[in-house]
């Protein structure tokens, strides 16, 4: 399991791309059951009203969710692009352009 981190604008995102052997989260729309790589994260943009206010750059905007769209890659590279373009994407929705993007490998998440 890999985790890609975006932080930028005083706030973070964090999403998990699934290697082979391991089971990702199953729900509708989860990819192939055979996609070695599987990248989750959540997707968001900024919202006149409504959803969860976070402070961004030093103000309060609200953010909305939508569903993660979890996708499938054949390779272990194709998932690290599509994963680190996905998190600078988010944050670029909600009007911040300086992120800094790291992958944590070796993950062991406690239960």
């Amino acid at each position: 399991m890999l985790l890609v981190r975006g932080r930028g604008g005083g706030t973070e995102l964090t999403g998990t791309i699934y290697e082979r052997g391991e089971t990702p989260p199953t729900f509708k729309g989860s990819p192939d059951e055979g996609a070695p790589y599987v990248w989750i994260c959540d997707e968001f943009y900024e919202v006149e009203s409504g959803g969860s206010l976070q402070r961004v750059d030093g103000e309060e905007i609200r953010i909305a969710f939508e569903s993660p769209m979890p996708r499938g890659f054949d390779t272990r590279e194709d998932a690290i692009k599509a994963a680190k373009d996905h998190v600078e994407t988010q944050f670029a929705r909600i009007g911040v352009e300086e992120v800094s993007v790291e992958v944590i490998e070796n993950v062991e998440l406690q239960s």
